[in-house]
């Protein structure tokens, strides 16, 4: 492995781990970031087919569907149509006129680039579940952050953090499944979109999700925590490679081998965060909308 790939996960994981612990804005300014660096290199792509899309704007509103998704989750899905009503009405007053391509990559940048990641700032800031005890504290620090007081108590940890490492511990371990099962039994191409992936490896893959999933459905003692926790280990597993099979298409469509180069070593913010896109709006309704129905049975 390079030395370059190396150093860059060593930056990237503390990182990363810092602030899906602390939360509150910190983690809504971090996902910030990350998003409009991947909206830059989702609008590249896009004007490599000679496309000329409304990028600034939508990076801007972009924000302000991350910033609405911490301040008042449920509010955001109203956000989201009229944000594309404005990128549509400041297409229709360009000088040049707008082409169907260049509306319709325009909304997808929004929906894709915005819309999907804000669905982690619902889960891991705004999610509260009714049945959490009020001696757990999901707040510690200033602008809504939080640091575990102790680390041997993880009872005493918010929900939504348990639940957000718990979806990013399926999504990690279906990666590295299906990328070391894959090399060393993979021999069925998947698909031509991504000549290296195996149905072995994938088959790992998901695999490994249920493992993950399992555990911690078991740990958070999830109803019928056997059943809830492959269905959501198999869900994440399928989704997040979904979701790497999609900017796979859209880098072959646009004739390169990586969205940017701006991790040494990895390539792109969308190469590495391709797998968390679709599993976020996943993994919140499941927890927001499936589990509570089972307590009910």
């Amino acid at each position: 492995m390079p030395w370059s790939r190396i150093v860059s996960a060593i930056v990237a994981i503390p990182l990363a781990l810092g602030m899906i612990i602390v939360g509150g804005w910190y983690f809504t300014l971090g996902i910030g970031v990350i998003v409009f660096l991947g909206q830059r290199e989702y609008f590249q792509l896009v004007r490599a087919k000679g496309i000329a899309p409304a990028a600034k704007t939508t990076l801007v509103l972009s924000q302000l569907l991350l910033v609405t998704a911490a301040i008042a989750p449920t509010l955001t899905d109203a956000v989201f149509p009229l944000t594309g009503a404005l990128i549509c009405f400041y297409l229709l007053f360009q000088p040049k006129l707008a082409t169907i391509a260049d509306i319709s990559t325009s909304i997808l940048g929004l929906f894709y680039g915005g819309y999907l990641p804000s669905y982690w700032i619902r889960l891991r800031v705004g999610f509260m579940p009714a049945t959490m005890p009020v001696s757990i504290a999901s707040s510690n620090l200033p602008l809504m952050g939080f640091w575990p007081q102790s680390w041997m108590h993880l009872k005493l940890f918010p929900p939504a953090l348990v639940i957000t490492f718990l979806a990013f511990g399926c999504i990690i371990a279906a990666d590295i499944s299906a990328y070391i099962m894959g090399k060393f039994f993979g021999r069925t191409q998947l698909s031509h979109i991504s000549p290296k992936k195996t149905v072995e490896g994938t088959i790992f893959g998901i695999l490994g999700s249920i493992a993950v999933a399992e555990i911690g459905a078991c740990y958070l003692e999830w109803p019928y925590w056997q059943i809830t926790g492959l269905i959501l280990g198999v869900l994440i597993g399928i989704v997040s490679l979904l979701g790497d099979l999609t900017e796979s298409m859209m880098k072959r469509d646009a004739g390169v081998k990586d969205s940017g180069q701006l991790i040494p070593g990895h390539g792109g913010i969308l190469d590495r965060t391709d797998s968390y896109v679709f599993t976020a709006p996943l993994v919140y309704y499941f927890v927001t909308l499936f589990l509570p129905l089972l307590e009910d049975v």
